[in-house]
């Protein structure tokens, strides 16, 4: 089932289709064999402090969440072959198609919340 991803603070969803990316091997990978990430779509990775964008084909918006959900980093329009260097504190990072930051508004400060989405 998917996971669907809320900004509390604004109560907006920005990702209805969250994949969790919680092995070795799930986080390695990430996006890198990806074409794109459609409307809706994310990846949750998880434990992860820094994120890379190397041999990727497309540009990502990134939210640093802590233990709390709180989003304590916030890069918009990563694009390939960058580095978001680890931020302390950082508990998960959330990789979203690249705009939906800013046509949200999530922002610094924000609680993020992951919920199961509904079986089709």
């Amino acid at each position: 089932m998917p996971l669907i991803a809320t900004d509390l603070d604004t109560g907006t969803v920005l990702a209805t289709n969250v994949v969790v990316a919680a092995t070795r091997a799930t986080r390695a990978v990430g996006l890198m064999s990806r074409e794109n990430l459609d409307p809706g779509e994310a990846l949750w990775i998880i434990p992860s402090r820094g994120v890379h964008t190397c041999w990727m084909r497309f540009p990502i918006d990134v939210i640093a969440l802590d233990d709390k959900g709180i989003i304590i980093d916030r890069v918009v329009n990563l694009r390939p072959w960058r580095v978001r260097l680890p931020r302390r504190g950082t508990a998960g990072v959330l990789e979203l198609r690249a705009g939906t930051l800013d046509a949200v508004g999530a922002d610094l400060g924000h609680r993020i919340e992951f919920a199961q989405g509904s079986s089709r």
